[in-house]
């Protein structure tokens, strides 16, 4: 099971070695008091602290965390924190009534990462291959290759979207070969969204019966009215899987909490490869998440004001910045993308990881007012500005 959506261990944690926070920062635990090494000689500085200081842009979180009323939730669960076989919220139930659908319909899981891996394990075996696109939110290939299976990846096209007719092509070509295709919807880190159109043009295509995940982690930053969840396919008893998260919109991404939508017959195949260990506190969480619709009208209000702003300043810049629909934008900057993290930490901002083979593009999250600030003002110091000949030639 992956310990979270954005795989540390090949993303952000591989990230914080490069920006050199130390080896002694442990992510997931406070350093321990006494503890001898390296970290001893900077016990006037808490590790934690390097990482406090940093502007959180690398991960896609929600940086002003979850509201009082999930919070307050999560508080009140903790009371069954000693107990095996709590009541858990009825966060399946809740989950449910939210969709339309009915238990059997979903699998809680901890954080979307785990349904992602689960579909891999349930549809992989044997020999079969994974289809998707590149770049994309790579977990999926990646626990492929760690199941000793592998991916059959589609590049992107000219206007960095998802190749729809070149995705049916391949799924019809392969057929035999293939446990399922896979779609990122809206695609991480491009931001762009498939249409409604478009995903209805993908599972009439494709062989008919073949399973197809839809990860829909940035669902609710969208406005674009050609976009839609594809959750009433679930509804159609179409063999559609659509993947779902807490860590985004409900900043509940240290907590591990997310589940799968899809026919009961498909939730059943893939149950025996989830752990089913989810914390009590955010199954409460989860549910107040859910009823709290002000709090994430006013995230994806904010998010959206400051990705405008941001993209905006950056184009006036003379930097290309590609059209988003979630709570991370793509900019182009012309050079290769690793050292230029080393050089954001300097200035105490943390960036997104390379996406092969898009490396000279800088994937950016957004982060509080006060965090773009300083992220523009690091950008500004970084790279020159671009009239529009310069930039039309870079």
């Amino acid at each position: 099971m992956t310990v979270s959506r954005r795989s540390f261990v090949g993303g952000f944690a591989a990230a914080l070695g490069t920006l050199k926070i130390g080896p002694e920062v442990d992510l997931f635990a406070q350093t321990r008091p006494g503890q001898g090494g390296a970290g001893a000689a900077r016990a006037a500085r808490s590790p934690m602290d390097d990482y406090d200081t940093l502007a959180h842009l690398s991960s896609n979180e929600n940086c002003w965390g979850p509201s009082e009323a999930v919070v307050e939730a999560m508080t009140q669960g903790f009371k069954y924190a000693n107990r095996y076989g709590y009541p858990g919220g009825d966060i399946v139930s809740e989950i449910a009534k939210h969709h339309g659908v009915k238990t059997e319909n979903i699998l809680l899981t901890a954080g979307s990462g785990e349904v992602l891996d689960v579909v891999g394990t349930t549809y992989l075996m044997n020999g079969k291959k994974v289809l998707g696109v590149e770049p994309s939110y790579s977990s999926v290939y990646q626990h492929a290759t760690s199941i000793k299976s592998t991916a059959i990846k589609l590049p992107l096209g000219k206007d960095y979207r998802q190749n729809i007719p070149a995705i049916v092509k391949a799924a019809n070509d392969h057929a035999s070969e293939l446990g399922f295709v896979y779609l990122c919807n809206p695609n991480n880190p491009t931001g762009l969204v498939v249409t409604k159109d478009e995903v209805k043009q993908l599972l009439d295509g494709i062989p008919a019966g073949m399973p197809v995940l839809i990860d829909e982690a940035y669902h609710h930053f969208v406005e674009d009215a050609k976009y839609a969840t594809s959750v009433p396919y679930v509804l159609e008893g179409r063999p559609v899987i659509v993947a779902r998260t807490f860590s985004k919109i409900a900043a509940l991404a240290a907590m591990r909490l997310g589940y799968a939508v899809a026919p009961a017959e498909i939730i059943q195949k893939m149950r025996p490869y989830s752990m089913g260990s989810i914390n009590v506190a955010v199954k409460y969480g989860g549910v107040a998440a859910l009823k709290d619709t002000a709090m994430q009208a006013d995230v994806k209000r904010k998010t959206i004001e400051l990705r405008k702003k941001t993209s905006g300043e950056l184009e006036a810049y003379g930097y290309e910045v590609i059209p988003s629909e979630t709570n991370f934008f793509m900019v182009h900057i012309g050079r290769e993308i690793v050292p230029v993290i080393e050089e954001f930490r300097k200035k105490q901002v943390a960036v997104g990881r390379p996406f092969p083979p898009m490396t000279t593009h800088m994937r950016v999250s957004i982060g509080t007012a006060e965090e773009m600030d300083r992220f523009m003002k690091a950008f500004k110091e970084i790279f020159p500005a671009k009239t529009k000949t310069t930039a039309a030639g870079a």
